[in-house]
């Protein structure tokens, strides 16, 4: 089996963090969420990874390599502009060949055994009545915003229909699919939607209408799509809950560390009180500061005389002198810093599509 990892998305609902970043490359819990992905991979046993990549494609070559640091050989496979889902499939044609594969939206992140999911689509492979397709799905509150799935009173997939105005069900399609070699021959034979692409959803209602059998698994645990900010938090918090305590930097006697904490090699905390879940990136400096629960500091920052509490603040940054920052994504090589100048004034410099709320 092979994997078709999607990386080709701009993140306009993340700018201006994606202006100058890959969406998939946003840290969470200190890591960039594509690599939960390919990680997940590699332990449900999937070494050949096709990754699909956009405008960003040199960012995402440069963080991956050639796999071999995760234990895969990735290829590269360029989409020139997104042109949907089932398009993907489409122009990974060669790489994928006839086997079967998971394809997997990179920005995404969800509380799954992979490797379950995988073993139970291999071993329906092997019945008599084989699926050609396995989808997951999630009840959620605002169907109009996913694929939704209808099923029949025996649990079957009968229909299919991208982000309905009146959607039939509350059951929407997770971002990993499980597909066999029939889904080449639906991508092919499926017309662009009302939006301009081609849907995977259309592709595969064009496998029930065929004849072909969808099988489905409910998730029950969490599932985020990290495209925002406010999921993208949420998906930093859940992940920190999942950490152990790991102290390889340097902590003072005047500082006290409470609950489950990362301090990463080279990091030094002084005169600090950090209280866990908390994740400090290499090279960090806090000082005469307070890091709370739910907060992830990256690599080679600085955070003096502060407070910040459930925020992500990326690498290369510095927060001075702030008394309280909480909820905020702080992007690379940014400075936050309350002034002492006359006369006093907040004083921006702010980019495109930023928010800035103001005590």
């Amino acid at each position: 089996m092979k994997a078709l990892i999607l990386a080709g998305g701009e993140g306009t609902r993340l700018r201006p963090i994606t202006h100058t970043r890959a969406k998939q490359l946003v840290p969470v819990a200190n890591k960039p969420i594509l690599f939960y992905g390919i990680e997940s991979m590699v332990a449900a046993g999937i070494t050949e990874i096709g990754v699909i990549t956009g405008s960003t494609g040199p960012e995402v070559r440069a963080a991956l390599g050639d796999g071999s640091d995760f234990g895969a050989s990735i290829t590269y496979i360029p989409q020139d502009a997104p042109l949907g889902l089932a398009h993907c499939v489409l122009i990974a044609r060669d790489f994928l060949g006839d086997d079967d594969f998971v394809m997997y939206l990179g920005d995404n992140l969800l509380e799954q055994d992979l490797a379950a999911f995988v073993s139970a689509f291999e071993e329906a492979r092997a019945l008599p009545d084989p699926p050609s397709a396995q989808i997951l799905l999630k009840r959620v509150p605002d169907p109009h915003r996913f694929g939704i799935a209808t099923l029949d009173a025996a649990g079957h997939v009968v229909g299919l229909v991208e982000k309905p105005a009146d959607p039939p069900s509350d059951l929407a399609l997770v971002g990993v699919y499980l597909f066999d070699a029939a889904i080449h021959e639906a991508v092919r034979a499926i017309q662009p939607s009302a939006r301009g692409e081609l849907e995977i959803t259309d592709a595969i209602q064009w496998l029930i209408t065929n004849g072909r059998r969808v099988r489905t698994e409910l998730l029950t645990g969490w599932w985020i799509d990290t495209g925002k900010l406010t999921p993208l938090l949420e998906a930093n918090r859940l992940l920190l809950e999942k950490i152990e305590t790991d102290v390889s930097g340097t902590v003072d006697e005047t500082s006290s560390l409470d609950g489950r904490v990362v301090i990463a090699t080279g990091a030094e905390i002084v005169n600090s009180t950090i209280r866990g879940p908390v994740a400090i990136g290499a090279g960090t400096r806090v000082v005469d500061s307070f890091i709370g629960p739910f907060s992830a500091i990256g690599d080679r920052c600085e955070v003096l005389n502060s407070e910040i509490e459930h925020s992500v603040v990326m690498n290369d940054s510095r927060i001075l002198q702030i008394p309280r920052l909480e909820d905020s994504l702080i992007g690379r090589e940014a400075v936050v810093e309350r002034t002492t100048r006359r006369p006093r004034a907040l004083r921006l410099m702010v980019g495109d599509h930023c928010q800035v709320d103001v005590e």
